[in-house]
């Protein structure tokens, strides 16, 4: 996965003409800029001049009004710290908000049924760092979040705690991570 920076003036054509899971305006030295969480198909534009190009994203095309470059947001640097994160302790939640304060119905459901079984956990709230929300989905390979991690191993978002739990699989994971 690729975030790419695109002029703030691209977003209207951009975001009507293909499927943009994230948005966020952020302001760099007076240039207002967009950081868009580009899907996992490949990105490719022509360029001749910056205001008659086309740009074609996922098949889909619009006219190109600012230049696009592509990076990874999951640097050496973050991918360290989270597999620190991630090790340091039994489970771990990214979620929305915190265990006391979820900002999210799928984050509070997962909280509840951690806290259903009394078993210690971390929280990471991702909606206070960006680039954190942004490197854990390609971290995990994961597009959502809440993002449940077991024995630094990642286990799943809502859904999948869900179904666990409901099977009687979760707390059986749960049950051997508390024992090791």
């Amino acid at each position: 996965m690729m975030s790419c920076v695109l002029g703030f003036e691209t977003t209207a054509a951009i975001a009507s003409s293909f499927p943009v899971s994230s948005v966020t305006k952020t302001t760099s030295t007076n240039i207002h800029s967009t950081l868009l969480h580009c899907p996992t198909r490949p990105l490719t534009f022509t360029s001749s001049s910056s205001f008659s190009s086309r740009t074609i994203l996922n098949g889909s095309s619009s006219t190109r009004l600012a230049s696009i470059r592509c990076f990874s947001v999951l640097t050496p640097e973050l991918k360290t710290t989270l597999d620190k994160v991630v090790t340091s302790h039994k489970v771990v939640l990214f979620m929305k908000g915190t265990k006391d304060f979820p900002q999210c119905g799928f984050s509070n459901t997962v909280v509840q049924i951690l806290r259903s079984f009394n078993v210690p956990f971390e929280t990471i709230n991702i909606l206070e760092n960006e680039i954190l929300r942004q490197g854990l989905k390609q971290y995990s390979n994961w597009p959502t979040f809440p993002q449940l991690y077991i024995e630094g191993e990642f286990f799943g978002g809502c859904d999948i705690t869900v179904e666990a739990y409901q099977s009687g699989q979760l707390q059986e994971i749960l049950e051997k991570a508390m024992c090791s």
